[in-house]
Parts: C-alpha cells; sequence; structure tokens
C-alpha cells in the first residue's frame, strides 16, 4: 500500500509541474489554433536560465518569473515571424527551436563556466526554501512537499488564466481563434493579439522549465525534447475525456490531462519496459490520445489548416493588388 501511495504521489508532482506546459499548449493549439512547435525551445530556456540564476545566487521564486518573462519574448518572436513576415506557423516553431538551441547552449556555458549542465543541488529552491520551508517535508510519512508546492503554482496559474480569459483582451484572444476577421471588425489588430497569446503560452512553457528544473536540480537544453508530444497530448486527454463536463472549465481539463498522461505513462514502465522505449511509449500514448479525441481532434487540424491557407491566400492577394 505504502509503494502505490508514493507511485500516486509521483504521478502528482510530474503531472502537476507539467500541467505548466498544458497550459501553456491550451493556449497556443486550443484557443488560438496556433501549431506552435517552439515550447520545445522555450521550456527548456526556463529551465536552463533558471538552472544559471540560482547558481548566481538570484531568488528561486524570482526565477520564475524571469523565465516567464523570456518565455515570453521568445514567444513574441514567434509571433512576428507570423504576423509581420508572414511564415508559416510550422515553420515559425521550428525557426524558433532552432535558434533556441544555440541560445540555450550559450546560457549554459556562460553561467557555468564552460559546463554542458547547469547543476544546483545544493542550492535553494522552490521546493525547500522560504514558504516551503514552512512545510513539513513528509505527512504521515509520505513527501508531499513538492506536491503541495506544485499544486499552489498550478492553481495560482490556473485562476489568473481564467481570469484574464474573461477580460476585454482574453475574449479578443478567443475571437482571433475563431475568427480574425470578427476581430478585425471590433476595430482591433488580429496580429497583435495572436502575438500577445503566443507570448503567454511560450511564457507558460519557459515557466514549466523553471519549475521541473528546481525539482530535479540541474538543467540542461536537451530538457525540451518531446515536450511538444507531451503537452499536446495532455491538452487532447483532457479535452477529450471531460468535454461533457459542461461545469469544468478548458484550464481544469488540461491540468487533469497532464495527470493522467503522466498515470499512463506510468503505468506502462511499471510493465518493466527497457528505458531505450521510452520516446515510443510517449509516442504511442500520444497516438492513443489522438484517437480518443476522434472527430474534435480531426476538425481542430482541418481549422488549422483553413486557416493558414486562408491567410495565405490573403497574403498573396495583397501582393498581387501591389503589383498592378
Amino acid at each position: 500500500m505504502t509503494v502505490f501511495l508514493n507511485i500516486l504521489i509521483g504521478i502528482a508532482e510530474e503531472g502537476l509541474m507539467y500541467a505548466l506546459l498544458a497550459l501553456g499548449m491550451y493556449i497556443s493549439y486550443s484557443v488560438l489554433d496556433f501549431p506552435d512547435l517552439s515550447v520545445d525551445g522555450t521550456f527548456p530556456l526556463g529551465a536552463v536560465l533558471t538552472g544559471v540564476l540560482i547558481i548566481n545566487g538570484v531568488d528561486p521564486w524570482l526565477c520564475l518569473l524571469i523565465s516567464f518573462a523570456a518565455g515570453m519574448a521568445a514567444g513574441m518572436l514567434t509571433g512576428i515571424m507570423n504576423v509581420k513576415l508572414g511564415i508559416i506557423p510550422l515553420l515559425c516553431g521550428i525557426i524558433m527551436y532552432t535558434a533556441m538551441l544555440s541560445v540555450n547552449l550559450v546560457l549554459i556555458k556562460t553561467g557555468t563556466g564552460g559546463a554542458a549542465i547547469a547543476s544546483f543541488f545544493t542550492k535553494d529552491t522552490i521546493f525547500n526554501s522560504s514558504l516551503a520551508a514552512l512545510l513539513p517535508k513528509t505527512i504521515e510519512g509520505f513527501a508531499l512537499r513538492t506536491v503541495i508546492i506544485s499544486l499552489f503554482i498550478v492553481v495560482v496559474c490556473k485562476i489568473l488564466l481564467d481570469l484574464f480569459l474573461k477580460t476585454k483582451s482574453g475574449l479578443l484572444l478567443r475571437a482571433t481563434g475563431d475568427n480574425d476577421r470578427y476581430t478585425s471588425m471590433l476595430g482591433k489588430n488580429p496580429g497583435t493579439v495572436k502575438i500577445f497569446g503566443l507570448m503567454l503560452g511560450n511564457g507558460f512553457a519557459a515557466l514549466a522549465g523553471s519549475v521541473i528544473a528546481q525539482n530535479k536540480g540541474s538543467a540542461d537544453q536537451q530538457m525540451g525534447t518531446g515536450m511538444v508530444v507531451l503537452g499536446l497530448a495532455s491538452v487532447i486527454i483532457g479535452i477529450s475525456l471531460f468535454k461533457r463536463v459542461r461545469f469544468m472549465k478548458g484550464t481544469t481539463m488540461v491540468i487533469l490531462g497532464s495527470v493522467i498522461y503522466k498515470a499512463s505513462y506510468q503505468i506502462v514502465l511499471t510493465l518493466g519496459i527497457p528505458t531505450e522505449w521510452n520516446n515510443f511509449v510517449k509516442a504511442a500514448i500520444f497516438l492513443i490520445a489522438l484517437v480518443l479525441g476522434g472527430k474534435q481532434v480531426g476538425d481542430l487540424f482541418k481549422k488549422l489548416f483553413k486557416k493558414n491557407r486562408s491567410n495565405n491566400d490573403n497574403s498573396r492577394e495583397g501582393k498581387n493588388a501591389l503589383t498592378e
């Protein structure tokens, strides 16, 4: 029984931490309908930046805010490439991810004096200092401090995001995701709204990287591998399983989806599958999530394709008009 409860605690820990990434993917894919692949670069950006800052004595809680801001900056560049330069979303994400490989590597080497990994096991983190120090390390023999801190961060982020989506700016973000022409009719620039949405999505991705790095006590640029699959699978699982629960908000769905994804992954690992098959297992879970999503997922990707084609057609029409 004790072993089973410890496994559940481990699932809750990772599920809640990665739920921050899922919230970011929810903004990009579900609200904004933008297939953003740059999170594979902004996730390790938050982790690496946090590791370097903590090594140099910066408060770990402040590192969360700095990482979020850094992720927003990267998301802004992704949005500018799409809105101002007319590059399709998928290529914008690929370009940003490729650029972040170098940025993250430079950050690590500069902040650690040439090391490939930023290790800070002996430093204070959000899980062992400040507010966390007021909590007992164990409760009834179970290490629940990390779960409590992670839950606190996720709940705060969820509440703030829900409040934002109810504001005028949040409604404009939703309207832009559904039909950017409607946003133009309201006298607002849909491009600006899109850029801000991508900033939020990547900000949450970097925040997730910061939290997970502080839990591990180390960070490196390889941490971002597969984050798009993990985040999108969490979103699809959550929305597919709970879409009929009317009182449940989308943010709650994706948080639960992240926990369920981690639970599924843990169940598979307990079967004794060798570690070299880990990525294959993740891909299989993502495939199952797509099947569970069924028509809803298909409609999402059709909508993304139609929107990209419409934007490209409008861009060509504008260029033709200028040359005539």
